[in-house]
This record gives C-alpha cells, sequence and structure tokens, in this order.
C-alpha cells in the first residue's frame, strides 16, 4: 500500500513539474511573439475620453482627468514585486524627458497579478521613491479586471466606451496610450518597454 501511494505521488509530481515546464515555455515564446511585434499607432478619433474619470491618488486626494487634457497619457498598472518592476525606472525617464512636450504617466499599482503588489498606498509610494525616484502621479491602489474593476479600467478594455477595442490587462505593466483628445489610442503589452521608438514617435507626433 505504501510504495503504491509513493508510486502515485512520484508520478503526480513528475507530472507537475513537467506542466509547470510546460508553461513556462508557453511564457517564453509569448515574451518572445510580443517582442517580435511591430507596433502601430494610429490616432483614434472615436469613442468617450477619459477625461470624464477621477481616482484617488496614492495620497488619497482626488484625481480629476479632465487636467490632463491636451496631453498624451499613458496609463500603466503596475506592480512593486514583478520581474517588469525595473520599468518604473524607464518610465520616469520618459516622463521626465518628455513631460515639458505634454507627455504624462498615471501609474495605476494592482495586486491583481501573482499577489506581486501587496503593500500599502504608503508602502507603495515610498518603495517607489527609494528605488526609482517616482515623481510622475501615481494613484492608489485598483483592481483592473475582475468585479471590482476601476470605472477607468472598464472605460481601457471595453470598445463600447473607448472606441478602439476590446482587449483584457493580462499582466502588470501593460500600457495605455490616450492621445492629446482624451481617447485611446493603443493597448501595449507589458514586454513592451516604456522607451520603445514607436512610443517616442506617438509622443513627438
Amino acid at each position: 500500500m505504501k510504495r503504491s501511494l509513493l508510486v502515485i505521488l512520484t508520478i503526480f509530481a513528475f507530472s507537475c513539474k513537467n506542466q509547470e515546464e510546460t508553461l513556462k515555455n508557453d511564457e517564453s515564446n509569448k515574451s518572445t511573439n510580443i517582442e517580435k511585434q511591430e507596433i502601430t499607432i494610429v490616432k483614434n478619433l472615436e469613442g468617450q475620453a477619459i477625461y470624464q474619470f477621477q481616482a484617488a491618488d496614492i495620497q488619497g486626494k482626488s484625481f480629476d482627468f479632465a487636467k490632463l487634457r491636451g496631453k498624451k497619457v499613458m496609463v500603466v498598472n503596475t506592480a512593486s514585486e514583478c520581474g517588469f518592476t525595473d520599468q518604473y525606472e524607464q518610465l520616469e525617464a520618459m516622463y521626465e524627458k518628455y513631460k515639458g512636450k505634454g507627455f504624462v504617466v498615471v501609474g495605476f499599482p494592482s495586486n491583481d497579478f501573482g499577489e506581486q503588489e501587496p503593500g500599502t498606498n504608503e508602502q507603495i509610494m515610498a518603495f517607489c521613491k527609494k528605488n526609482y525616484g517616482v515623481t510622475f502621479p501615481m494613484m492608489g491602489k485598483i483592481s483592473v479586471k475582475g468585479e471590482n474593476i476601476h470605472p477607468i479600467y472598464k472605460f481601457l478594455t471595453q470598445k463600447s466606451q473607448n472606441g478602439l477595442k476590446d482587449n483584457s490587462v493580462h499582466w502588470n505593466f501593460q500600457k495605455y496610450l490616450i492621445n492629446e483628445n482624451g481617447h485611446l489610442d493603443q493597448v501595449l503589452g507589458p514586454h513592451i518597454k516604456p522607451d520603445d521608438p514607436a512610443i517616442i514617435d506617438w509622443i513627438k507626433s
């Protein structure tokens, strides 16, 4: 009986390990495919504008998106314990370089993926400032999917509101490009770096 149980457990463990390796390989292939994609950003003149929304910032104050009129905005869901967390550095560098040209980054911390943003708003802000010197606007922690999805992310992910396309947030550091009219121009995956040439061209255009 004990021997049979040991054999079953060994087979189960081997099966789980193989499954885990398959998932890792799938993610690796997915990453490579995303990185090879040519990024096309086309101005979207349809749908609603992001200016209708407000959110609580990371200090608990009301942030009115209407004050971003005329600016190009990159909205990013962030996390402090993710493999993409070092993108904070690039996000801050882009913000510093182009904020004088009407570009702003808005970060939305979220714990929706792998529980990689477990901290409080105070802990998140302290982490961002200490490690990456973040000065771009950071909102309070929200949900970007599921039943508790924030209204801004309903707008970003539903074509009926954004006028561009239906989509879903796949992981931390997914990027939404909002044009100077408040409309969604493009959705870019976590693997696309904030300083990708296509994004720089979009900012300058």
